[in-house]
């Protein structure tokens, strides 16, 4: 069995804390900056620039585990804590695996938004 792409009692307990909203936002903006941030790791990793790779490492982990995309937030953990010594985890297919995980995201966030709505049909969704 695979895990969901969003933790639900994290994300409910994001929506809690924040608003739903806010936490609708939250993944709204990760998802805008998801791609900036594996082309960072992706140019650190070429660049053999450790630091700025352990960095985009640990921003891709934080924001992912925030709302509850565990399993991007723990392959971004594995990278964070390796770093370059295991550059078998800068290969392409290691990108191609986060950015699966990256659209299973997407997915979640649409149905999970689909249900809001359901829910609370007073609400009006955008896209910004």
């Amino acid at each position: 069995m695979t895990a969901p792409a969003i933790d639900r009692a994290t994300f409910e307990a994001l929506k809690q804390t924040t608003g739903a909203e806010f936490a609708f936002e939250l993944v709204d903006t990760f998802l805008q900056e998801a791609p900036t941030m594996l082309n960072d790791l992706r140019y650190a990793a070429a660049a053999k620039d450790a630091d700025k790779f352990r960095r985009a490492a640990h921003s891709l982990k934080s924001n992912s585990n925030t709302f509850g995309a565990l399993t991007l937030g723990a392959m971004a953990r594995e990278l964070e804590l390796a770093g370059l010594a295991r550059t078998e985890l800068a290969h392409p297919a290691c990108f191609q695996q986060f950015t699966g995980a990256r659209l299973a995201v997407v997915s979640a966030n649409a149905a999970g938004r689909a249900q809001e709505i359901a829910v609370r049909p007073v609400v009006i969704w955008t896209n910004r």
